[in-house]
């Protein structure tokens, strides 16, 4: 069940009316069974899958309190956490592998029976896994409690709002919310839907128009050359900002229907100097997530200038292939790692104690042109094609003219198109550097009640128009 869709709308608005007219003890086994029945929708067997993952860790969460030596300890953390990545593993090199096969069957290098086998990634399992394992570990570390309530640590692995994208949960802030009895809260119900609007608006009007043109371009890369790469990469680049940040946008909104309060995992990402600053801002629950289970255990910065480098590169080189085992996002999460060791020694950690470092405004482009350099791995179908494009950004640059005007004539969009993307472009800037200071919406929620009224018709207006159109796609996060 996709957030952009009808179905979801008649689920949530039935979930949300019979959650609250329920008695506040029974709450949380709706919204448990609600879940379920969210996750099962897309398949009935994704349902035992998620189940396993939560029987599994809660049952060795008590044991794990229970251990009265490291070594057993750690051996209960090890029978958690090795079998929920070996399935990963499976999910994400199993595909890949059987079409490998299949294709050189195809081809006759193998004289083999076709194989049938297909092995399919189910939605949100790296999210749920993942706040499965942090779980486990935190309770290893002693930064949490293991839960003794099934029914409750069931619904914080599956609140539905998270489940398929995150925001990915931490026990000690979700599990309290899920457990306390709350009352309808009408100014947190009112702040949620007009996230959502937003949400809505960043995915329907902005991500899925942007995808039309990107997917044209990169799909068929080979046809096209120059200025037309820069123009449809910058495009990704907003897409895939809309399209992700607009799913948190829902899911944390959905969430503030139910009274809980879901981790912001977006904040201006673009409006970073550094990349060390964009991987604070840019999908923050699982950046921390590696940071904490990953980065740190291996030794962090408190090592030596080589180790830090190496525990950077290893980091971010594990983050590329959670997103999938193609070359392209192993190339994409080295070539941050890069990033990131080359920052540390341009940019040497500071002292405590010692003032904020200086920002150059030239140290924003410069950001923003990286990160989309990256992006070109990250999209693109192949290393071959990632070369191609890169090797033909600035083609016949040297006629600046004809380097237009082959790029306007490749890219064949309208001028109400055109100004339409610009359009929604400058209002997604203006609300990320107002958001840089104020809450945007609380912003215009005390705007003159006209004026405000009239920017909440306007927004549901133009989300109605594109959902009509029939524009709206899955969200591109859902595949990982």
């Amino acid at each position: 069940m996709l957030f952009n869709s009808q179905l979801f709308a008649v689920f949530l608005t039935a979930v949300f009316l019979f959650y609250h007219i329920l008695p506040a003890r029974f709450r949380w086994v709706f919204l448990l069974l609600a879940s379920y029945g969210f996750y099962m929708n897309l398949h009935a067997a994704y349902g035992l899958l998620l189940l396993f993952s939560t029987l599994l860790t809660y049952c060795l969460a008590l044991q794990l309190e229970k251990a009265d030596s490291h070594k057993k300890k750690r051996c209960c953390l090890l029978w958690g956490i090795l079998p929920l990545v070996g399935l990963l593993l499976i999910f994400k090199l199993g595909a890949p592998a059987i079409d490998k096969i299949n294709a050189m069957i195809d081809a006759g290098s193998l004289t083999l029976h076709p194989l049938t086998l297909r092995i399919l990634l189910p939605a949100g399992v790296s999210f749920y896994f993942f706040q499965s394992m942090g779980y486990l570990i935190d309770v290893y570390k002693g930064k949490s409690r293991a839960e003794r309530h099934f029914g409750h640590y069931a619904l914080f692995v599956s609140f539905f709002p998270q489940l398929l994208a995150g925001p990915i949960g931490r026990a000690d802030a979700l599990l309290p919310q899920l457990k306390a009895e709350r009352r309808f809260d009408y100014d947190n119900a009112s702040y949620g839907l007009k996230q959502m609007a937003w949400g809505y608006y960043k995915k329907l009007v902005i991500a899925d128009t942007f995808a039309v043109t990107v997917n044209q371009v990169y799909d068929n890369c080979r046809s096209y050359v120059g200025l037309v790469f820069i123009i449809t990469t910058v495009m990704y680049a907003i897409q895939i900002y809309c399209d992700f940040s607009g799913y948190s946008d829902i899911a944390v909104g959905c969430a503030r229907l139910f009274n809980v309060e879901l981790s912001t995992n977006f904040r201006s990402p673009y409006l970073s100097f550094s990349i060390r600053e964009f991987w604070s801002r840019w999908h923050i629950s699982l950046s921390t997530w590696f940071r904490d289970y990953v980065y740190i255990p291996l030794g962090g910065s408190r090592a030596g200038r080589i180790r830090h480098c190496l525990n950077l590169f290893i980091t971010f080189l594990v983050s590329g292939f959670w997103h999938g085992s193609s070359l392209t996002f192993l190339i994409w999460g080295a070539l941050h790692g890069l990033l990131q060791i080359a920052e540390s020694f341009v940019y040497p950690k500071r002292k405590a104690g010692a003032p904020p470092r200086k920002k150059h405004w030239w140290q924003l482009p410069i950001t923003f042109c990286l990160v989309c350099l990256t992006w070109i791995f990250f999209r693109a179908n192949s290393v071959g094609d990632a070369l191609w494009i890169l090797s033909r950004l600035f083609w016949d640059i040297g006629r600046p003219l004809n380097y237009l005007k082959t790029a306007a004539i490749c890219l064949d969009l309208s001028y109400p198109v055109m100004a339409g993307m610009a359009l929604a472009a400058v209002t997604l800037l203006i609300y990320d550097m107002i958001s840089l200071k104020w809450d945007v919406i609380r912003l215009v929620s005390k705007v003159w009640a006209p004026v405000r009224w009239g920017i909440y018709v306007l927004l549901l207006a133009v989300i109605a128009l594109f959902s009509y159109k029939g524009i709206a796609t899955e969200f591109i996060y859902m595949q990982f």
